[in-house]
């Protein structure tokens, strides 16, 4: 630390503020800071879709984190379709990369790429879902998995939406694409929630690939069928939002609860405005950070080294965030036994988003 001047103290102590504290991450991070503009690093990313907003926001905020830590970063979409992420791997696997980081759009279909990498000795970081089979993962030599609990994020918010319920009535669900794992894993926490009220009746369940338009068609076809349709769960904002919008275009805003995964802005402010019930934090900020932080570790230390520096598995855990907001008068002196002190979480949320902190 006495080494370093203080704008690249200020730099690193930024770093070190999202989270992802290593052993050797200081004099790392001290070295890439000092070297940024010396050698630049190389690195590939890819996400499942650019034109969803939790991917638009991680590659944001893993360009700001690359532009402090010196590294120059190619991006190839996934454009929401695995066979064009895949053409798009077997294209880059022909180029030397200092890192590469990804997350999937589908399981299964980038294996042989990653091999081809990992052969190659090129780290390789998974980001929010898997790659291949976690039984297979660390065998295929991918570096670490930086992702979300979805299981935890699906149930905290259906939870909410079967308690506005009254735990009763009909519910759709609104899926994401049937091969990412985090669409899985989602779906899995909104029947481990709902199959424990035999009186919700769960009246459609189908994927909309994380398309909005689809979302969209779904909510309408299912409210014609249902008129009487009490809640929807979507795997995502952006689904959860074109689904309320079209409740909203039917009259039925007061009638019909809606719930959605990933906390991006528009969806933390739709739950400060009463338009969604709830969502949970799947920070996009924190997984692709992190990548380029581990990518950038094992491109400065070297491959075998990162590894005992950095775990397979690293959490990226995130709040749910709640319409509502808990209320006493007798606990005004003990603010700590109210959820939240008593006070929305929207704001901080929004706040530690603009600075790609979470």
């Amino acid at each position: 630390m006495n080494h370093m001047d203080r704008r690249n103290f200020l730099k690193s102590s930024l770093l070190l503020s999202s989270g992802f504290a290593l052993g050797n991450l200081l004099p790392v991070l001290e070295y890439r800071l000092a070297h940024a503009q010396d050698r630049p690093l190389r690195a590939a990313m890819s996400s499942a879709g650019l034109a969803g907003t939790w991917n638009a926001q991680g590659e944001e905020a893993a360009r700001y984190f690359a532009d402090l830590l010196g590294v120059e970063i190619t991006w190839f979409d996934g454009e929401f379709d695995a066979a064009v992420q895949r053409a798009k791997f077997d294209t880059l696997t022909n180029e030397s990369w200092d890192f590469v980081a990804v997350q999937p759009g589908a399981i299964g279909t980038l294996v042989e790429p990653i091999q081809d990498l990992v052969a190659a000795g090129t780290p390789v970081i998974d980001m929010d879902t898997l790659i291949a089979p976690l039984q297979d993962l660390q065998g295929l030599g991918v570096l670490t998995f930086i992702a979300p609990d979805n299981i935890f994020m699906s149930e905290s918010v259906v939870k909410k939406v079967v308690e506005k319920m009254g735990y009763a009535g009909k519910i759709a669900h609104i899926g994401g694409q049937p091969g990412h794992t985090g669409a899985q894993a989602r779906g899995q926490g909104f029947y481990n929630i709902v199959g424990q009220y035999p009186d919700i009746e769960i009246v459609d369940d189908q994927p909309a690939d994380w398309n909005v338009a689809r979302a969209a068609d779904l909510t309408e076809s299912v409210l014609n069928r249902h008129p009487d349709l009490k809640a929807i769960f979507a795997d995502n904002d952006d689904m959860a939002i074109s689904a309320a919008q079209v409740v909203a275009n039917a009259g039925l805003q007061g009638q019909v609860i809606i719930g959605g995964v990933d906390a991006m802005p528009p969806a933390v402010e739709a739950v400060r405005d009463g338009v969604l019930v709830a969502t949970a934090r799947n920070s996009a900020c924190r997984i692709h950070s992190w990548a380029v932080i581990a990518g950038t570790v094992a491109a400065t230390l070297g491959l075998e080294a990162a590894r005992n520096e950095i775990p397979f598995y690293v959490l990226a855990d995130g709040p749910a965030i709640y319409s509502d907001i808990a209320s006493d008068p007798a606990l005004a002196d003990e603010p700590w036994k109210l959820a939240n002190y008593g006070m929305s979480a929207t704001d901080g949320q929004l706040w530690l988003m603009k600075q790609y902190l979470f």
